[in-house]
C-alpha cells in the first residue's frame, strides 16, 4: 500500500483561505454548498469523537468531492490509516505526535481485504 495521505506539522497548518471550508464535526456535509471549495477541514475535537470519519466518507463517496479533505484537531498516529481509507487526503498531526511513528503505521497495515471510500473494490477484485 502506498501512502497517499499528506502529513502536516501543526505549525504548518493554515486554515484561513477563501477556498477552505472548515466544517464543524456536528454539521451534515450534505447541507453545505461545496461550490468553489478546494479543501474541507474536518475537526477531531478529541480522540474518541469520530464524526469527522463519517463526514469524510460522505464528502468523498456520496457527494463526489474531489478536493482536499484535511483532518485537524486531536489527530493521532493510530488514526491515520483509517483516515486515508475514508477519504482524507491530508492530516495535521497533533504537536506531540511523531512523524516517523506515523509513517510506520502505513508499513504495518500495508493492504486490506475490504474496499473503502478511496478504493471501492475489495482485494480479490483488484487487477493483478
Amino acid at each position: 500500500m502506498t501512502m497517499n495521505l499528506e502529513l502536516i506539522a501543526a505549525q504548518d497548518h493554515q486554515a484561513d483561505d477563501e477556498h477552505v471550508l472548515a466544517l464543524a464535526n456536528d454539521a451534515d456535509p450534505r447541507e453545505v454548498s461545496l461550490g468553489g471549495v478546494k479543501r474541507v477541514d474536518l475537526h477531531f475535537p478529541k480522540f474518541a469523537d469520530g464524526r469527522a470519519f463519517s463526514q469524510a466518507f460522505l464528502l468523498r463517496r456520496r457527494l463526489g468531492f474531489a478536493g482536499e479533505i484535511r483532518a485537524t484537531g486531536e489527530v493521532l498516529v493510530d488514526q491515520l490509516v483509517q483516515m486515508e481509507r475514508l477519504g482524507f487526503s491530508s492530516a495535521v498531526l497533533r504537536a506531540d505526535q511523531d512523524r516517523a511513528d506515523a509513517l510506520r503505521q502505513f508499513e504495518r497495515y500495508a493492504a486490506f481485504y475490504q474496499g473503502d471510500a478511496v478504493n471501492v473494490h475489495p482485494f480479490f477484485k483488484k487487477a493483478a
